[in-house]
């Protein structure tokens, strides 16, 4: 005998939508917990369906101002169904509530890389920055967790979603489909590339410059279109003898950015290492032209002119 719809896991969810939808948290949330104990009793496991009641349950404790549960049954559904948007905001909102800023700013820029134009994702981005600079000081960003990347396989999986998810999964597939030389950045992609740019440039002074390669590769996948991060990558290749690598960097700087003095004096740096001393006193000479008093360029350019004589 089929279970009176109002007992199924599909009727319960109904009905809590339903509750939800006239404001009434508490009765929602017990339907919510009556389709999880529906469910989880079922011989075959649903992990879709469960982690929606689990984010469902959480958006209940939410608006009843219970963040503790709240977070909880995000973090559920999380497990279930990684790198899904709302439970994501769902508990970036409720770590905000309780002042955990660390916590809501890594969730808020998880949200941005499934889908930079979520606008409660970019408003809340702008709060913990503010938050976060005005507690923890100036190099706040090196005191907050890192914001774990999105993988490509994670986002094939939304396919597999039920309808509500729909449009996010038709935003994923367009980032997915167009490569990063050819689309524009949305503002969640070009804040994620400053972040790791400047994870980056604290990694160089600290000396680690392999470790700050993989930061501006990182950078250069949320946005190509920042040309002292090209200039700055270079300056890593530099220190490890990475001469050609240096040198399309560079070369890809100067292409965004034709007043790039870094560039020019890093690219001629690499050709002298190189021996290509006249592609090295090109650049030298096109940097002078923008600044000319400027010292480290005129005195490579000294030593360039004693390796042509």
């Amino acid at each position: 005998m089929a279970p009176k719809p109002s007992d199924s896991v599909e009727g319960l969810r109904a009905a809590g939508n339903q509750s939800f939808r006239n404001g009434q948290f508490a009765e929602a949330a017990a339907l919510y917990s009556r389709a999880l104990r529906a469910l989880q009793a079922q011989a075959s496991s649903n992990p879709e369906e469960e982690s929606i009641l689990y984010s469902n349950r959480a958006a209940c404790h939410l608006k009843d101002g219970n963040c503790t549960d709240c977070i909880k049954d995000c973090t559920s559904a999380l497990d279930l169904v990684p790198f899904v948007v709302k439970p994501l905001l769902r508990r970036a909102s409720a770590y905000e509530a309780l002042e955990k800023y660390p916590l809501a700013y890594v969730d808020y820029m998880t949200v941005l890389q499934i889908d930079g134009s979520v606008t409660a994702a970019l408003e809340g981005i702008n709060r913990m920055t503010r938050a976060l600079r005005d507690s923890l000081g100036p190099e706040w960003r090196l005191k907050v967790p890192s914001v774990p990347l999105v993988p490509v396989s994670a986002q094939k999986r939304w396919d597999y979603l039920p309808s509500e998810n729909h449009k996010e999964t038709a935003k994923i597939k367009s980032r997915e489909t167009t490569t990063a030389k050819n689309r524009v950045p949305s503002a969640g992609d070009v804040e994620r590339a400053r972040v790791l740019k400047e994870e980056g440039n604290e990694l160089v002074k600290k000396g680690n410059h392999k470790k700050a390669i993989e930061k501006y590769s990182e950078s250069l996948s949320f946005s190509n279109l920042e040309s002292a991060t090209y200039s700055n990558r270079a300056l890593c290749y530099l220190v490890l003898k990475q001469y050609k690598e240096a040198v399309k960097d560079c070369t890809e700087a100067l292409r965004l950015n034709a007043k790039n003095v870094k560039a020019f004096y890093r690219r001629a740096q690499a050709y002298k290492a190189l021996k290509d001393y006249k592609s090295s006193l090109a650049d030298i000479s096109s940097l002078l032209q923008i600044e000319p008093k400027n010292g480290p360029a005129q005195k490579l350019r000294q030593e360039i002119n004693q390796n042509l004589n």
